[in-house]
This record gives structure tokens, C-alpha cells and sequence, in this order.
């Protein structure tokens, strides 16, 4: 544990940024009922009822002294899905020495993943490129990102989300949403994208 605080007490700097790295599975629901519309002192019912339309997964990355974040949605949670989100987070800081990378130690978090997935020089390449710090056993919760997909769940996918072209323009499903910069003070975890 007091590994992990170590390295949050490290200062900025753009050479060796510190990122934070999580991942979670959400399901696609479909509604098989009308729901009963609400009335005066009576709030919307929706019955417990529904039709599994298929799960995707969620990747965040986020630099927490900078205020950035990285986001893409998968159908899987994969060795291979990892290793390409991993790829594309590298891809975003093209002048940085060494990236420390804190997360979880799920068994897709390996240098395995990288072997599997791209030839042998590119997947050396991209773990020399990294520093990874893992949380501890039942110690996740260390993970800022962790903390801020929390925050991004509660915000924006609590609601039972319609499996519909809508919603999975909204996700942008297999494309990353690149790096940005966001206030500290505004609170704000997503940029809106256009449907």
C-alpha cells in the first residue's frame, strides 16, 4: 500500500507521468415492459423484468495532477482488449520517458498480454515504455481511476441504458476518446459527445 502513496506524492512531471488505470464490465438491458408513467406524489415504475442484450466493458485511464483522462468502451474484457488500450495510452504521451501506470493485478495485467497480442519488438517496446505499480490484494480502492469509473458510473451509466445505434454512438464502442484536459473545479468527467 504505501508503495501506491509513494508514488501519488510524487510531483507533476510531464516526462514521467503518473496515470491511473481500471476497467468495468456493463450490461446492455432492454425493458420487456411498459414502464407506468409517474404521477403527482408517485415516481416512474419500471418492472424488475428485463432482456439481457449484451455486456461491453469500459477502459479509463486518468493523470490526476494534470486532469486528463483517457476512455473506450469493448465488447470484451480481453488480454487483447487490455493490451491495445495500453498501446493507445502510450500513444498519448509520445514524450514521455517512462509512464508510471498504477491498477489493479487482474490477470490480464501482465506482460503476457503484450507478447499475445503484438509481434515480440512491439510488445517489448511498449513495456519498456511503462512502470507498473500495482495495488495491493483487496486494496483497489488505492486506484484513483477506480474512484473516478465509480464517479463516471453514478454520473452517466446507472440508468438502464436501452441496447440502441443511439447509445452505442453515444459509447463510441471501440474507439478511443483521446486525452483531455478538464477543469479541476467544474467537477466535469466527460466530455459530451455529439449523438
Amino acid at each position: 500500500m504505501e508503495n501506491v502513496l509513494d508514488v501519488y506524492k510524487r510531483p507533476y512531471d510531464a516526462e514521467f507521468p503518473v496515470v491511473c488505470m481500471d476497467e468495468t464490465p456493463r450490461q446492455l438491458d432492454k425493458e420487456t415492459r411498459q414502464a407506468i408513467a409517474a404521477a403527482p406524489g408517485r415516481p416512474e415504475r419500471h418492472d424488475y423484468e428485463y432482456e439481457r442484450c449484451g455486456v461491453y466493458t469500459v477502459f479509463m485511464a486518468n493523470e490526476p495532477l494534470a486532469g486528463a483522462r483517457l476512455t473506450k468502451v469493448t465488447e470484451r474484457k480481453t488480454k487483447s482488449d487490455w493490451a491495445q488500450f495500453i498501446r493507445e495510452l502510450a500513444a498519448q504521451y509520445p514524450k514521455a520517458q517512462k509512464i508510471t501506470l498504477v491498477m489493479d493485478n487482474l490477470n490480464t495485467h501482465k506482460p503476457g498480454s503484450f507478447y499475445e497480442t503484438f509481434s515480440p519488438p512491439e510488445a517489448k517496446s511498449l513495456w519498456d515504455r511503462f512502470e507498473f505499480v500495482y495495488t495491493p490484494k483487496h486494496g483497489s480502492w488505492l486506484n484513483m481511476a477506480e474512484i473516478e469509473l465509480n464517479v463516471l458510473i453514478g454520473q452517466c451509466l446507472s440508468a438502464p441504458w436501452k441496447a440502441s445505434h443511439k447509445h452505442k454512438r453515444r459509447l463510441q464502442l471501440g474507439k478511443p476518446i483521446a486525452i483531455t484536459a478538464t477543469p479541476r473545479s467544474t467537477g466535469n468527467l466527460l466530455q459530451r459527445t455529439p449523438e
